[in-house]
């Protein structure tokens, strides 16, 4: 493995990066979308294993409250590697300083965010684009 990291979008193939979306798997995100929500995050990275895109992320903020991180995601192949861990890491420092920062997980996916030092909220809601479906993919639960 050869990996440049890159906070940087020049070298960024949208629909890379929306497959790499599809392959992890998180959703189907369409390449100009992806394109508007990395650009207007605060902070992003990018992780390239020779001229191959293999891992992103991103973090909405206002620079001094509140930090979102979103859209982690790693190749299946490197899943597991630490560099996941990593890639979390890297956009955490990007936030310190934040007093809090959110993400919303993957259903399954708790334990590895727990594991770096996220808690679950008690009193965290959400208002999906279409609800059905982020209950029936179990991001969801009745009040």
């Amino acid at each position: 493995m050869h990996l440049t990291w890159t906070d940087s979008t020049d070298r960024v193939d949208w629909d890379e990066l929306s497959a790499l979306y599809r392959a992890a798997p998180l959703a189907h995100k369409e390449p100009a979308l992806l394109r508007t929500a990395f650009g207007n995050s605060m902070f992003k990275r990018f992780v390239f294993d020779a001229d191959r895109l293999v891992g992103a992320g991103r973090v909405l903020a206002d620079g001094i409250d509140v930090a979102y991180l979103c859209d982690v995601a790693l190749l299946p192949a490197y899943q597991g590697t630490g560099l996941g861990r990593q890639l979390v890491a890297a956009l955490l420092d990007c936030a310190r300083g934040h007093k809090k920062v959110i993400l919303y997980a993957a259903p399954g996916k708790e334990g590895f965010y727990a594991s770096l030092g996220f808690r679950r909220m008690t009193t965290a809601m959400a208002l999906f684009e279409d609800q059905a479906a982020a209950a029936a993919r179990g991001y969801l639960h009745d009040a």
